[in-house]
């Protein structure tokens, strides 16, 4: 006879095993929960009725969730813009402009990285076409080999955190509770601040490094710069213009109300269509690019949605099991109260990030950790949010979820089992060594993870740019808490607030 307090741990045990035995993700979250599920309706904790569960939420949950329509739609533009030279533009025109500078590749590579992320999306994307056009121009001036390999890999996974990144859609459909949720436009509203600081350090790390280190950042010789004066600045800006429309048409529809995140990526689907189309003198083979990006749209979007499927298997007979009370147990006597709860769960993500993809990160581990976040950052936010518990509620998640995002970067920079060390290595020279490139990676790892800091530490880093509700004003005159008229006086029953929450599925009386 198995208890039922053990059964939580002993699921997260069988996912690990079905794992190492070589399941892909998406089947071993399924083969577990199908596993356990069958062992708990033979122990009687809950009964195969409850099961109905699962397709009653793949159907409702999963296939009919329209926030999720957004992901194929923002796979497809990252796609389209990949094979489009807009990248290439801007870094050959971004480097004219700099050049002069000390580090002024690396400002270059931050730059177009930042405005990239803005409108793809993808990290693959970004570390290959950046590399492929600067590392060359990087290794001819001079440049440090580990400053060059670092730059140009941190500046791709940015694209994890600028808006409209994947990951924060995400986090946005994974971090639901009974009473709060953090919807899109506020995980994009929440992210730009931490975004913009995450660019200045990468700034401010080239600019010390430049008076440090001044001779593994050289200036370009004045040969190598072509073009100048009006000529130049008006190359820049037919780079970055078209990036400025697809921002407004994603970004900007979103934030003013104009479109849902679905329309928006839609409409930024249907912009990179026209861009492309626009530069069909440029790309060749424009056809055969379109069709291998709807190829590629098809099988993230088909992966996303197979783990989706997984995860509510398995998170269904988690709940079953009574395992979100044993999460919430096991956080809530973390010592140092919601500081020791967000350093632990930042420290387990961090090392869940060398082996797990954000993906499988957001979909097993944030929906269990949501009710928890909210219970312990909302008391946190109730003076920023004018007192308002539904609205502190919600920032609390959105908060959380940012934090995750940033955190979620450095699983592509993870030496040796970062993605984006992989990308940059299949297309980096043969004179990089693998040793320059992993080396290199350590020291914008450490940035990214002083973000994550300066998150925990400033949640008005992500919460001054929500709205802010007005507070629940409670006037005296109106009674709505007594059952008839005249009994105003009389004490009414009320709900301890410091009795702890249960976040659970609810299951038939055994």
């Amino acid at each position: 006879m198995i208890s039922v307090e053990w059964m939580p741990p002993l699921m997260f045990a069988g996912l690990i095993v079905f794992m190492l035995i070589g399941f892909p993700v998406a089947f071993s979250l399924m083969a577990a929960g199908l596993f356990f599920g069958v062992i708990a309706i033979s122990q009687g904790f809950f009964d195969l009725v409850f099961l109905q569960a699962i397709p009653q939420r793949i159907f409702g949950g999963v296939l009919a969730n329209d926030l999720l329509l957004a992901i194929p739609f923002f796979t497809f533009m990252g796609a389209i813009l990949e094979r489009c030279g807009l990248a290439e533009e801007m870094l050959e025109s971004m480097s004219q402009l700099f050049g002069r500078i000390r580090g002024g590749l690396g400002y270059s590579v931050i730059i177009v990285g930042f405005v990239l992320g803005a409108i793809t999306g993808t990290v693959a994307a970004q570390v290959i076409a950046m590399a492929m056009i600067s590392l060359p121009i990087m290794i001819r001036y001079g440049y440090n080999m580990r400053y060059a390999t670092g730059v140009l890999a941190a500046s791709g996974t940015i694209t994890q955190l600028v808006p409209p990144s994947l990951v924060l859609i995400v986090l946005a459909d994974q971090l639901k509770t009974q009473t709060g949720s953090a919807d899109v436009g506020n995980m994009y509203l929440g992210a730009w601040g931490p975004s913009l600081i995450q660019i200045g350090l990468f700034a401010l790390y080239t600019f010390a490094l430049t008076r440090l280190k001044p001779d593994w950042l050289p200036a370009a010789p004045l040969s190598d710069v072509q073009t100048n004066g009006w000529v130049l600045w008006k190359k820049c800006l037919l780079g970055i213009i078209p990036s400025a429309v697809l921002i407004f048409l994603v970004l900007g529809t979103i934030l003013l109300g104009i479109a849902t995140p679905t329309e928006s990526g839609a409409m930024g689907a249907m912009g990179a269509l026209l861009l492309a189309w626009l530069r069909r003198s440029k790309i060749a083979n424009l056809k055969k690019q379109i069709t291998e990006s709807y190829q590629n749209t098809m099988r993230l979007t088909s992966m996303v949605i197979f783990i989706l499927i997984g995860s509510t298997c398995f998170s269904v007979v988690f709940q079953g099991v009574d395992g979100g009370v044993w999460v919430e147990h096991l956080f809530a006597n973390i010592p140092g109260g919601w500081i020791g709860f967000l350093i632990v769960v930042n420290i387990l993500v961090f090392f869940l990030a060398f082996f797990l993809d954000f993906f499988e990160i957001a979909f097993i581990i944030v929906p269990l950790l949501a009710p928890v976040a909210e219970k312990m950052l909302a008391p946190v936010l109730l003076g920023a949010m004018d007192g308002n518990l539904q609205a502190a509620g919600n920032a609390a998640l959105v908060w959380f979820g940012v934090m995750l995002c940033v955190n979620m970067q450095t699983s592509f920079m993870h030496p040796p089992f970062g993605f984006a060390l992989f990308y940059l290595r299949g297309v980096a020279p043969k004179e990089v060594k693998s040793s320059d490139i992993y080396w290199g990676a350590l020291p914008w790892v450490g940035l990214q993870l002083i973000m994550v800091g300066l998150v925990i530490a400033f949640p008005a880093l992500v919460t001054t740019f929500l709205d802010k509700p007005p507070p629940v004003a409670i006037n005296s005159e109106f009674d709505f808490t007594s059952g008839q008229s005249g009994e105003g006086d009389k004490a009414s029953p009320k709900a301890d607030e410091n009795a702890p929450v249960r976040f659970e599925l609810e299951k038939p009386s055994r």
